[in-house]
């Protein structure tokens, strides 16, 4: 099969889009890039679209390479006939492949094996031609000084047979089919391991019993965590009697006396080769699509999360409360850099309310802080309800921002990189003031897992897992661009055609010969060619630069094309920029080329109009209710302000100012069936959720959003 019919068996997209995108990300061109500036050649495919065929293109090519191996193998044993390579070249997924190859496939010692080397397939032969009678008298014929009795013959018979019923294609196919419809996934719990601490979280599985495929993917995922914890012992089945009367009535044409050793044969290939092999193949496909569907939610997450409202470029001031060990206090300026830092101690068991006091708002003062940054871990209430008793010259924002992944970047080459000189607890202050003036410059910085966004992160495919995320991250950080001369190395890593090798060079370049002043600039880097430029370039931004388009989403490339337009409409290229008026005298359909259409011209003249400008929104304070500062506090019935911090197949979890998160089911979010949590909130989503129930013991928290 073709990769263009292979990619179209599965996505449903024409023809031209596949095959030009195709094209091009052979020539090494990236997702963000093809998505945004080759809508002509795509047909204006997004980036999902393309990320689809970017999916099945090295699906396609694994199944290849597998096909090549397999042929050179069968090559090598001389047992490669024409109809089987035709099979095989033919074959379009990999289960089939390895059913057609398994025949031929090295084994280990088997019992069917033994029972050749003691000359018995004859006799499996005779048996299988099911035209002979008189088996015993045959098989004694086969006695030997390896085989000593007749019913050891006929025993060796019976594995030479059920490997080869193990081999059928069609009678694996049937066995799968049942699997696929009609099997369930139990589970007992171990009781020497039932009354551990750990052990009661998976309580709900102790005893449980479901259709594998009715099984939802968080639940799924859920057995597996308890079975490889050792608190469960997990197991498939089938209706075995229905599927070897199935295998039967496929493999048993006569009633001699052949059937009786066949039968035995089938219930041996059934127990011992058959059902352990598929029962487990059923489970890996299960993982697989509890797998993918957990990475999309993780990675649906992660991209609310990054592309979260930024504060934007203020003096901020940022706390990392704690207790004994006093809150970690850090100013930085507008520009997030490191200009102070300081250890307070407002709460238990100093209590140093006025010292503390003083401290804020002197700092406020001297730095002109415009707003602060409260880390939302262990004493961020008390932190919070202290900095709101102060009373400022200036009005002052307060927000309480997410610490999640915070202590691993503090602790990361990367933090040590940019503040050699401080501490972990100085450097995770930062990390909070520079999330809330900018979350995806900071959390790119972070590896994504440890961000905290999504379930069983550690139980998934770890490389589709990573895969995923870096997709997204790298999505994100094109779709908002990046300035060239403020940008981190981690942030211009992620850059459509930069990679970090490439990012280093940047900083480097920028370091030695300061701020870059034009787009052209770019290309002196080292080793960043024209390929590099082309990819990157129209994801760069140059602020104040010679070019006013260098700080806009239009591409080098298209730069002509702008000019043109002014010049016919007798201004300057800055004239055009935001000047809607103007703008919508362009008759675009005049500026239509073989390579560039209308889907371009288009997206240029949105461009024009708001340039370089933020596609996030802006940043909110938001206040918990005072009253609740544990689980103790809560009651049946409250109504309280919260954050939805993660969302799951299964529902979202939301901050409600406390240590725990409650969690609003998906039958909890709306009056109406909802299928797609994602499509009723989203992350750092402010709501008003009311408490359903409260589970002291598990620290469980049940919340409703239908009130």
């Amino acid at each position: 099969m073709q990769l263009l019919n292979y990619i179209k068996s599965f996505t449903n997209l024409p023809d031209k889009g596949i095959q030009n995108t195709v094209q091009l990300l052979n020539e090494d061109c990236t997702v963000p890039f093809i998505s945004r500036y080759r809508k002509e050649l795509t047909g204006d495919l997004d980036e999902v679209q393309i990320g689809e065929i970017v999916k099945y293109k090295l699906q396609f090519e694994a199944l290849e390479k597998r096909k090549i191996t397999i042929l050179k193998a069968l090559e090598e044993q001389d047992v490669l006939t024409d109809e089987l390579k035709r099979k095989i070249i033919s074959t379009n997924d990999l289960i089939t492949l390895e059913d057609l190859y398994l025949p031929f496939k090295k084994k280990r010692k088997t019992k069917a094996e033994i029972a050749r080397n003691q000359g018995l397939e004859p006799l499996a032969k005779i048996i299988m031609s099911q035209r002979a009678d008189h088996i015993s008298s045959i098989a004694a014929k086969y006695i030997s000084s390896e085989v000593k009795t007749k019913e050891e013959a006929l025993g060796g018979a019976q594995h030479i047979i059920a490997e080869w019923i193990n081999e059928r294609t069609d009678i694996r196919n049937s066995i799968r089919y049942q699997l696929e419809k009609f099997a369930s996934i139990s589970t007992s719990v171990i009781k020497t391991k039932s009354e551990e601490e750990k052990a009661q979280k998976y309580r709900d599985y102790f005893n449980f019993s479901e259709a594998l495929n009715r099984c939802p993917s968080h639940r799924f995922l859920a057995i597996l965590r308890a079975e490889n914890g050792g608190f469960i012992r997990v197991k498939v089945e089938i209706d075995y009697e229905k599927a070897i009367a199935k295998m039967e009535d496929r493999i048993i044409s006569s009633k001699n006396e052949c059937a009786a050793p066949i039968k035995l044969a089938i219930y041996d290939a059934y127990k011992r080769l058959l059902f352990p092999a598929l029962s487990n193949e059923i489970l890996n496909v299960a993982k697989e699509k509890a797998d993918d569907a957990a990475i999309q939610v993780f990675a649906k997450n992660l991209k609310q999360l990054l592309l979260g409202a930024p504060l934007g470029e203020k003096n901020i001031l940022a706390i990392d409360p704690g207790f004994k060990s006093g809150c970690k206090v850090v100013c930085l300026n507008a520009q997030g850099d490191l200009v102070y830092n300081e250890t307070i101690y407002p709460n238990a068991p100093q209590n140093d309310f006025k010292g503390a006091s003083k401290k804020i708002s002197s700092l406020v003062n001297a730095y002109k802080i415009e707003a602060i940054a409260i880390g939302n871990g262990t004493a961020s209430r008390e932190t919070e309800q202290f900095i709101k008793n102060i009373k400022f010259y200036t009005a002052i924002e307060v927000y309480v921002v997410s610490e999640a992944g915070a202590s691993i970047y503090s602790a990361s080459k990367i933090a040590r990189d940019e503040f050699p000189g401080y501490d972990v607890t100085v450097r995770g202050s930062v990390s909070i003031g520079r999330r809330l003036a900018d979350p995806l410059a900071e959390l790119v910085k972070i590896d994504a897992k440890s961000i905290g966004v999504g379930q069983y992160q550690h139980d998934v495919d770890q490389i589709k897992l990573k895969s995923a995320l870096d997709s997204t991250v790298e999505s994100c950080v094109n779709t908002v661009g990046v300035n060239i001369n403020t940008a981190s190395e981690s942030l211009l890593s992620y850059v459509s055609g930069i990679g970090p090798k490439l990012a280093e060079n940047i900083v480097e370049f920028r370091a030695q010969n300061g701020a870059f002043s034009s787009r052209n600039d770019i290309k002196k880097v080292p080793r960043l060619g024209d390929k590099a430029f082309e990819q990157s370039a129209g994801f760069l931004r140059i602020k104040n630069g010679k070019n006013p388009l260098d700080n806009s989403a239009v591409h080098p490339e298209s730069y002509g094309i702008v000019s043109k337009m002014s010049k016919d409409l007798k201004c300057n290229v800055s004239d055009l920029i935001g000047n809607k008026e103007r703008l919508q005298k362009i008759d675009l359909q005049h500026y239509c080329t073989n390579s560039i259409g209308l889907p371009t011209l288009n997206d240029i003249v949105k461009e024009l109009e708001k340039p370089g400008l933020d596609p996030r929104k802006k940043a909110k304070v938001f206040t918990f209710n005072q009253k609740i500062a544990s689980i103790n506090d809560l009651r049946e019935g409250q109504l309280l302000p919260g954050i939805v911090n993660n969302i799951t197949n299964f529902g979202c979890f939301v901050d409600i100012g406390i240590k725990e998160s409650g969690l609003v089911h998906i039958s909890n979010l709306s009056d109406t069936f909802v299928s797609d949590v994602n499509s009723i909130v989203s992350l750092q989503q402010h709501v008003i959720v009311k408490v359903l129930e409260v589970d002291i013991v598990r620290k469980r928290i049940q919340l409703s959003m239908n009130y």
